[in-house]
This record gives C-alpha cells, structure tokens and sequence, in this order.
C-alpha cells in the first residue's frame, strides 16, 4: 500500500483525463494507492475542493495559502475556520519561495508565520513549501515553535543539511518524481543518505510527472514510481518503501484515519 502524500486533485484534467476523482482515485488503486493528501493553496479554491473529495474517506486534505498565491488573499480567521474542519489533517502549504517572487520576501514571512502559529495551535502538522529560502525556512519554523506541531519539506529539492536541520525539528522529507529525472544528482544523493523513517513520496500531481511520464500531466498513480526510484537509490525493495512511508504518513498526519 502506498500513499500519495501531497496532490491537488481539484487541479487535474477532467475534461479530458480523467471522467471525475472516482476516475483518479481508481487509477491510483489499481498501482496499489489507497490514500491521498489533497493540499490546498488558496482560500478561495478550498471549499470547493473540499466539496469534490466529500464523497471519499480515502483522501485527507490540508488548507493553507501557498506563498505564491498570497496576492489572490489572506485572511487569518477565514484560514482557521477552515483548517478546523475535521476532514483537515494539516496546514499550508505555506512557506517561502524567493525564486518567483523574491520581491514578496517580507510578506511571505509573516504570512508563514501565521500559518506555523496557527498549526501549533490547532496541533495539526506544517506542509512545508520552500525554495531558495533555507536560512529563513529554517529560522521561521525555529522561531515559531514549530517542533510542537511537526510536518513535512515537501517535493524536497534543497541541500542534505537543510534536510537533516528539519527533521532535527521533526519533521519528514518528502520526495517526488524530479527524485526520477537525470539531472537530480543532489536530490538523489539526499534521498541515499537520509533515514526512510523520515521519508513520505508524493506526486505533487498535476505538476512533476515522474519518468517515464514526464511531460504528461501527473496523477496520484504515478507515486508508485517515486517510490520505486526511492528504493533503488537506498538498495530496498519497494515493499519496504511501501511500508516504512506509510506508517511515517500516518505518524505525521495522526489526524488521518485509516479505513
């Protein structure tokens, strides 16, 4: 059994992909999937997608505003209301990414911070976005108490010493397909190094499609390759990667039931 540890499943095809998220989610069982994290990104699109996944009691959600959507709105009490509903198993994703928009630095820390606050509050776990943000990342989450909540650097892609400073605070690494492509020398030598106890795979669907997909659009399904590739670089089986990630999704997400 795997699990899909962060996917947007209100972002996929419909229309020509797939007839509907009992589509995707059947797809992902047939590869020996059975549950999926959908992640937030922006307050306006959350009810929504928490009204498409109602139905499935296999998929968990998270709610949060992705620092770059932060110009779409935020508003703390309408995040907290949210993030209390019973079906949320986590917060964010939030973060930091200076790549896009390092002109929004100030504005994304103190958002990240009002994400991290609210998690420590509620006790449900950080999903983390960062890139090219290590030291502020780090010294956010630090600052904040965020070891009282945990969580995950998630569609991991920063240095092993960023890695292994997180999960000092307890927090897990996850990885996705670019772990597959050519050029992930480093991404691949962090996953060799690092605990699987602290390891989750995602697609991060629709975007990163793992290969031999890569150019279509992702889906949950294909999570079977990141842990495939997973276990290739650690020298395991994929049954072992099966079972360590999933008991470490359902660790961190404690709020998620299985079935």
């Amino acid at each position: 059994m795997l699990v899909d540890s962060h996917c947007h499943l209100d972002k996929l095809d419909y229309e020509q992909l797939h007839t509907g998220i009992d589509d995707v989610l059947a797809k992902a069982k047939a590869r020996g999937i059975d549950y999926c994290l959908s992640v937030g990104v922006t307050l306006k699109s959350f009810p929504a997608m928490m009204e498409m996944i109602a139905p499935y009691d296999n998929v968990f959600a998270s709610c949060g505003v992705h620092p770059l959507d932060i110009e779409e709105g935020f508003d703390f009490d309408k995040l907290k209301e949210f993030a209390q509903h019973e079906r949320v198993v986590a917060i964010g994703e939030t973060g930091l990414d200076y790549h896009y928009q390092p002109e929004l630095a100030e504005q994304q820390k103190e958002i990240f911070r009002q994400h991290v606050r609210l998690a420590v509050e509620l006790n449900k776990p950080l999903i983390i976005h960062t890139r090219m943000a290590r030291e502020d990342t780090l010294q956010i989450l630090r600052e904040e108490g965020a070891e009282k909540c945990g969580g995950v650097l998630h569609c991991f892609t920063e240095s092993l010493e960023m890695a292994q400073a997180a999960i000092e605070l307890g927090f897990y690494i996850s990885i996705s397909g670019i772990v597959t492509f050519n050029k992930a020398s480093e991404l691949k030598h962090v996953v060799s190094q690092l605990p699987l106890e602290r390891l989750l795979v995602e697609t991060d669907s629709p975007y990163l499609a793992p290969i031999p997909y890569r150019g279509k659009q992702n889906q949950p399904a294909y999570v079977r390759e990141v842990a495939e590739h997973v276990g290739l670089l650690k020298g395991i089986s994929v049954e072992e990667v099966e079972r360590v990630t999933t008991n470490n999704f359902f660790t961190l997400f404690s709020q998620a039931k299985q079935r």
